[in-house]
């Protein structure tokens, strides 16, 4: 999705896109052909040598384009090597944990709100963008920076979205968590991934609550049903940078192990409210914690208006065009030696 937003922004100001992937979602790919990008799939991700093999070839048809890594498994052998093979080529890498030995990536990326206390040991020649400044938001999120969020004394209407896979399930916990809570006309609506394998399950959870729970598949609007919504439970992924940035007072879950130092940060200096328990023990039980994060969390006013503000506050919206000026300000730099992708004289090479 980030990948997406980034895409969406470089289009906007007359590039072009293509996407080079291993993702096995049928759901995931018809997205990005219904936005109109290009979509070259590889049989096997790196280190498999399909992989590399495949990207070559794109970028040989592509002298003058960027190439974007988003993937723990893009090593440093990986960046050294498009570098070596692909003179002048530019490389922007997505990451989110500092993990490399070495970033040879021409701008390293880091969206998250801890990511200047981060060590990036890096080329004398990378560039560092760090920060929810450069937060990757998706274009139907671009019409929304004016919004502004009523806060209900109650939190009655609830976004419930794990994610594209959700591999263990914790929708359905928090929907059995919800059930469980006392509060007088609630409803929600259950967001399900396009690679969530659970779907019969949630169809059963959500006719048999005793208040109206809708699920939403293939979502294409969510800046809606985040304005729709009072409060939000979420995973701890790329959507809870949405929901700050519409003010939607949320209740965070680490449901990956890369999420949970993010989240625990966002906890800790109060943007977002989070579990007092890993979510794999959460249960369907009566007194389940999850369920009384929730229930406070939609009583206390206060609480949610805060949250809202800061929310706001923390992501303007504006990251990905960010992100996008600076790859187009550095590829008119050194057009000599990377090459210009949109080509002299072309109307968006003079909006540079």
């Amino acid at each position: 999705m980030r990948c997406l937003a980034l895409a969406q922004a470089w289009r906007e100001h007359g590039g072009e896109a293509v996407f080079v992937t291993a993702c096995d979602s049928p759901a995931m790919k018809q997205r990005l052909w219904n936005e109109g990008f290009d979509v070259v799939e590889i049989q096997g991700a790196h280190p498999d040598p399909m992989d590399a093999g495949t990207v070559m070839n794109v970028l040989a048809a592509h002298p003058g384009a960027w190439l974007v890594l988003d993937g723990y498994h893009f090593d440093s052998a990986y960046q050294r090597l498009v570098k070596e093979r692909e003179t002048g080529r530019r490389l922007l890498a997505i990451d989110d944990t500092a993990h490399l030995d070495r970033y040879y990536a021409d701008i390293v990326l880091n969206q998250n709100l801890h990511a200047h206390s981060l060590h990036y040991s890096h080329a004398p020649y990378t560039r560092l963008l760090l920060g929810t400044r450069y937060a990757l938001l998706r274009r139907e999120f671009w019409a929304w920076r004016g919004h502004r969020r009523e806060v209900p004394a109650v939190a009655k209407k609830v976004l419930v979205t794990m994610g594209g896979s959700d591999p263990d399930n914790v929708t359905l916990k928090a929907i059995q968590a919800l059930v469980r809570i006392d509060i007088p006309d609630l409803e929600a609506v259950v967001v399900i991934g396009p690679s969530n394998p659970h779907r019969e399950a949630l169809r059963r959870a959500a006719e048999s609550s005793p208040f109206p729970v809708s699920l939403a598949e293939n979502v294409e609007n969510m800046p809606e049903l985040m304005a729709w919504a009072d409060m939000a439970v979420s995973a701890g992924g790329t959507t809870v940078w949405e929901l700050l940035f519409l003010g939607v007072p949320t209740l965070a879950l680490p449901i990956a192990d890369n999420q949970r130092e993010i989240m625990s940060i966002l906890t800790e200096w109060g943007f977002v409210d989070g579990p007092d328990q890993d979510p794999d023990e959460i249960g369907a039980e009566a007194n389940c914690p999850i369920g009384i994060k929730m229930q406070r969390l939609a009583l206390d006013e206060d609480r949610r208006t805060l949250l809202a503000r800061r929310g706001r506050q923390l992501v303007d919206g504006r990251g990905v065009l960010r992100v996008a000026e600076v790859l187009r300000g550095q590829t008119a730099d050194n057009r000599v030696a990377a090459g210009h992708p949109f080509g002299e004289g072309n109307q968006a090479d003079r909006r540079l």
